[in-house]
């Protein structure tokens, strides 16, 4: 995952002290002028290289997927963070060009001299470095919030499931992808978006519940959820919406049938096609509803899988080197 590996943000004071500590050892080996250059040196390399790679190690944004931009976007706002990220390349450029200038003001000074200029420089830096500790603070909690989204690949096809809740979602998510074990939930705000893996044919399908998202009417989600609901519209190759026909669930049939009209709506300017299953199936046929299915008796789920993976007509990419 792409902010899986992103590494932990500096402080401003942090990052000053670790660059000032450094230097101060660096110069006890040596003595009078070549000391106050030898600090300027490592102070202004520890603070430049850390500040520059708090910028190269995110991911360029303009070649995110669709998937991750949006989600990024609601979580942490991709604009604000850029604005953050160019603050911090800024102030690593101006402690570079500080060294620079001092080190000519160093050049033909002596040893008092020097020491001042070298002061002087430490000064300006610690000042640069200060000017950004809100950005370093903001690009810190936005790594620590983007690292732990779901696991989930635009390369790899994926099933999304939707429907009110208590309908049986995640019990057919959970009995799918039981047999390998390979479920995992992940906080979105005040919901939950759970992520399962199956393999069909040697190709690896991802299923996908997202409850807090798509189990309600646009009205009752917030901005924050309506965009990742966006975000989950470009994930998609297909839908299943499940109805709970009996009501159990606690939602009358009438409602069910709007929210599946919504989500029809949302995915109607793609080619990701919806099916509708009525689960529950051992309590009350669905007329009209579509596919009839009772995970808790494990009856038509195989069928409701196989008919989601016809939908979603995945072609596996072939490398070069083995096309003919």
């Amino acid at each position: 995952m792409i902010f899986e590996s992103l590494p932990t943000t500096p402080r401003s004071a942090e990052l000053l002290d670790k660059a000032f500590s450094r230097a101060s050892r660096s110069g006890r080996a040596k003595s009078g002028f070549e000391a106050q250059q030898s600090m300027l040196q490592t102070a202004s390399a520890i603070l430049a290289d850390n500040l520059e790679n708090v910028v190269t190690e995110w991911p360029d944004f303009s070649t995110v997927d669709p998937f991750y931009y949006e989600l990024a976007d609601a979580i942490v706002s991709v604009d604000s963070l850029r604005q953050s990220l160019s603050e911090v390349t800024w102030a690593s450029r101006q402690v570079r060009e500080l060294r620079s200038e001092y080190q000519r003001k160093m050049r033909n000074a002596n040893p008092q001299r020097a020491q001042k200029h070298r002061k002087q420089a430490f000064a300006r830096m610690a000042d640069v470095v200060e000017e950004v500790q809100v950005d370093l603070r903001q690009i810190g909690d936005a790594r620590d919030e983007l690292k732990s989204l779901p696991d989930i690949s635009p390369a790899e096809p994926a099933i999304v499931v939707a429907g009110y809740p208590n309908v049986g979602k995640s019990s057919f998510v959970n009995h799918v992808t039981r047999a390998s074990n390979q479920i995992a939930q992940y906080p979105f705000t005040t919901t939950q978006i759970r992520v399962g893996h199956f393999d069909r044919n040697r190709i690896r399908y991802q299923i996908i519940d997202t409850p807090g998202l798509l189990d309600r009417p646009a009205d009752n989600r917030n901005e924050i959820e309506q965009q990742a609901v966006s975000a989950v519209e470009h994930l998609a190759d297909s839908v299943i919406f499940m109805f709970d026909a009996s009501e159990s669930c606690g939602y009358e049939l009438s409602a069910q049938r709007e929210l599946e009209r919504e989500i029809r709506r949302r995915f109607e300017h793609t080619d990701v096609p919806v099916l509708t299953v009525n689960n529950k199936s051992d309590r009350l046929k669905g007329e009209g509803v579509g596919y009839q299915m009772s995970v808790k008796h494990s009856e038509g789920i195989e069928e409701i899988l196989d008919a989601a993976i016809e939908a979603v007509d995945w072609e596996p990419e072939i490398p070069p080197s083995r096309q003919s």
